[in-house]
């Protein structure tokens, strides 16, 4: 069994026991996150598609930590102009835990 959520503007397939980094959620560490945007929840041969989402599914996770990503580069530059500009980024991410598929 395993649905797709949406969550922070991205959607993403899990299954029971299953840990997935979302963007930053404002949850404490140890604490339950209900995410009720599920698209689709595929349970053996039976299948459900929501239009856009099934209102009466939810995924139930734990919430296991608070991080950073890797660093990403990000390079400008402008050929022939002398532009040259480097930054780096870190996002944010909360570590979920799948508990429950509800349907």
């Amino acid at each position: 069994m395993y649905a797709v959520v949406e969550t922070g503007g991205k959607q993403y397939r899990v299954e029971l026991g299953e840990t997935i980094k979302v963007e930053s959620l404002p949850a404490q560490v140890g604490g339950t996150v209900e995410l009720d945007r599920v698209l689709m929840v595929v349970d053996g041969e039976d299948i459900q598609v929501g239009q856009p989402v099934l209102d009466a599914a939810s995924v139930s996770a734990k919430v296991v930590e608070h991080g950073r990503g890797e660093k990403i580069r990000v390079f400008k530059m402008k050929r022939r102009k002398g532009y040259r500009r480097t930054q780096g980024h870190r996002q944010n991410y909360t570590a979920l835990e799948v508990t429950a598929i509800n349907i």
